[in-house]
């Protein structure tokens, strides 16, 4: 129904408007400020010398005003944090741990970050509650975590990193990055990604942990340097590296097959160690041989042939006496080890059979091997 039609409206002389004389309500009505300011002035001349605002009175009051103005500019620093004094917004000076002082607000202003804590940070990894195990439990992030190496194959890293601000960094890491810590976390993972992506597979899995990781922190290191962020990164941990799991039970199976075939490499190079130096040694000592042998027979052709030719000049000379001298030779060598005895009488027509000495003219022979067996030798 309209006001107009209640006799007056709710700002008229109606007995019926909401805020006008119309009915009173049953509920608790709100406290009356005027009252209240009343009651405080009262109370505050009570407390000030003369009992009203005098000029003494006003002075106390601004005094003590600056006094609990100028005593908010005390501030402690705890263990692990720096604090970053701001004049106006501007960036003045830093202070250690401990109780501090600047001058109060809006003059100058604080900012306490967490400067002298390590941080960690984990990539391809995260903590989610459990409710089964009642805790919390560590989360598999393959979009974080797999990564190409260089000769193409996949693999599964999980790695934390260590990082703080710099000592003398804490301005740039507060006024120069925003979100640092998802700075830090995409810089680790473009890092890694990098250093993985120049590698082989291989290397990674064994014995390359140490240089990957000197490599990213160094590689973060240079990134960030050059963002001025004030991040000091203190070190690399890679947690795990696997192949992906859909494939780690072939992998395993191929670096069984590399390591037989490392090891009989091994054993065959072993053996070839072994044995091609006996080869060459028998073959250079056949060399040898074989050089003496050629050097003899050429020496006795050569030996022969000047003989000859020796033997042919002389026969040029002499023929008769030479040939001669020759069969003479010749019948020596053959008769010469015969028992027999050839007498030429000459045909003098002697009648009388000269005396041969045969036992002197037999050539005296050494006794025969069987002969010393049968009479034990001669001692």
């Amino acid at each position: 129904m309209p006001w107009k039609n209640q006799g007056g409206g709710p700002w008229g002389q109606g007995p019926k408007g909401p805020w006008g004389g119309g009915p009173q309500s049953a509920g608790p009505r709100p406290p009356d400020l005027e009252d209240l300011l009343r009651r405080g002035q009262d109370k505050l001349q009570q407390l000030l010398p003369g009992g009203h605002f005098s000029g003494m009175g006003i002075a106390l009051v601004l005094v003590g005003a600056l006094a609990i103005w100028g005593l908010s500019g005390f501030f402690r620093v705890q263990s692990e944090e720096l604090g970053v004094v701001l004049r106006f917004g501007k960036h003045v000076r830093t202070v250690e741990p401990g109780l501090n002082y600047h001058l109060p607000y809006p003059i100058e202003t604080v900012l306490l970050p967490k400067a002298l804590r390590v941080s960690t940070l984990s990539i391809g990894m995260s903590l989610i509650d459990d409710p089964a195990r009642r805790g919390r439990t560590m989360r598999d992030v393959p979009e974080e975590s797999l990564m190409l190496t260089g000769d193409e194959n996949i693999v599964d890293v999980d790695f934390t990193v260590l990082w703080r601000i710099k000592p003398n960094g804490v301005g740039n890491f507060l006024f120069n990055i925003q979100n640092p810590e998802g700075t830090v976390k995409a810089v680790a993972e473009s890092a890694m990604r990098e250093v993985i992506g120049r590698s082989q597979i291989q290397p990674i899995l064994t014995g390359a942990r140490n240089t990957t990781e000197q490599a990213v922190q160094e590689l973060m290191q240079k990134t960030l340097d050059t963002y001025g962020s004030g991040v000091l990164i203190t070190q690399v941990q890679m947690q795990k590296v696997d192949p992906p799991t859909q494939v780690i039970d072939a992998f395993r199976d191929v670096q069984a097959a590399r390591a037989d075939f490392e090891r009989l490499q091994n054993e065959a190079q072993s053996y070839a160690n072994r044995v091609v130096p006996d080869a060459r040694g028998r073959a250079a000592q056949i060399l040898q041989v074989a050089e003496g042998y050629k050097e003899q027979a050429v020496a006795e052709a050569k030996g022969q042939s000047s003989r000859f030719t020796k033997v042919y000049d002389e026969y040029k000379k002499a023929p008769d006496v030479t040939r001669q001298r020759i069969y003479l030779e010749t019948m020596e060598k053959i008769l010469g080890g015969s028992e027999k005895l050839v007498y030429d009488g000459g045909g003098s027509g002697q009648s009388v059979v000269p005396y041969l000495p045969l036992s002197e003219l037999t050539p005296r022979r050494p006794p025969s091997t069987a002969s010393q067996q049968q009479t034990g030798g001669t001692r």
